[in-house]
């Protein structure tokens, strides 16, 4: 019962959030404007952030592949497949709980501990937000953008800080004073104890110099497909975006979905868009459609292609393998 309230709590607090953003957003937009601008979008660019954005899966897929790699070694066909449902997951569920039903998945699937293939995903999240921040940092400096908009990396800046240093506390658990009487308290709870040790296995890829190398390559190619989507999105509405708009509205979307949200990031996702956009000089209007069509783009393309992994895939293991899978 308390998890469920929890969990209930968390999914109010993210759906009051989404709506707020959706009133900032909406307020004082001209919506006939914006849907004159979404109805005119050109095909041909539509088409090239649809190609640009499958580009980014494909990137993140040999990404996680490459962080799984040390554990167990999973064909890039399958992995894509247990990413997309996850993704798809991500769409429907709040608080990124996909993260969660991926790692279930691939763990369930494959006959490998969840825990450790949890690690892996942290891991991931952890080189994704740096490179991220990164980006939209670099762009803000090109950009020499003020207010707001420099706020937000900043805290971005400094949740990749925290994140890093959370990560090697976590790798070095077992070496920091009473590290002991913790391990103590752990024995008299088996389960438990298993996990965390499985969980620290998926977390010490971070520390392997090539892997996270790899991966950070990984990532900049993925965002930077990503940014080509953007940019595209915007000539399709006929705004016209340099390379540095692209990446800070990017990175500046992508980073709002780590504020509670409801499903889909609905919102907050938009509110970010916007005000990026209003910091180039783009009016409401044009902002709000720019920000939904990457939105709606990004939303279609990990929808279709996570139902398409379940359909391939099946939610229900099939044989025998993995019977004997730990949490």
């Amino acid at each position: 019962m308390r998890r469920l309230a929890t969990g209930l709590a968390r999914s109010v607090i993210g759906i009051l959030i989404s709506l707020l953003c959706l009133y900032l957003v909406l307020r004082g937009v001209d919506l006939g404007q914006t849907a004159n601008l979404l109805g005119d979008a050109q095909p041909a660019w539509l088409g090239l952030a649809v190609v640009a954005g499958i580009a980014d899966l494909v990137f993140r897929a040999l990404r996680w592949r490459c962080l799984i790699a040390p554990i167990h070694s999973v064909p890039l066909r399958r992995l894509s497949g247990y990413m997309m449902v996850g993704y798809l997951a991500n769409n429907v569920l709040p608080a990124r709980l996909g993260e969660l039903v991926r790692s279930h998945y691939l763990g369930d699937r494959e006959g490998i501990s969840r825990s450790a293939t949890l690690g892996t995903v942290l891991v991931e999240r952890v080189v994704d937000t740096v490179v991220l921040v990164g980006i939209g940092a670099a762009a803000i400096l090109i950009l020499n953008i003020r207010g707001v908009v420099v706020s937000a990396i900043l805290v971005g800046i400094a949740l990749a800080g925290l994140l890093v240093v959370a990560l090697a506390v976590a790798l070095a658990a077992h070496r920091l004073p009473g590290a002991n009487r913790v391990a103590t308290l752990l024995g008299r709870k088996p389960r438990v104890k298993g996990a965390m040790l499985r969980l620290r296995d998926g977390l010490r890829v971070a520390a392997l110099p090539k892997t996270i190398a790899t991966a950070a390559i990984l990532s900049v190619a993925a965002w930077s497909c990503t940014v080509v989507a953007v940019l595209a999105a915007g000539q399709a509405l006929g705004i016209q975006l340099t390379v540095g708009e692209g990446a800070l509205l990017a990175a500046g979307t992508n980073l709002a979905t780590a504020v509670p949200s409801g499903p889909g990031y609905l919102g907050t996702f938009e509110y970010a868009g916007q005000t990026i956009a209003a910091a180039f000089g783009l009016p409401a209007a044009r902002g709000l459609a720019l920000a939904l069509l990457i939105h709606v783009l990004t939303l279609a393309i990990t929808s279709v292609g996570g139902v398409a992994a379940l359909i391939r895939l099946g939610w229900q293991r099939r044989g025998p393998a993995g019977s004997g899978i730990e949490a």
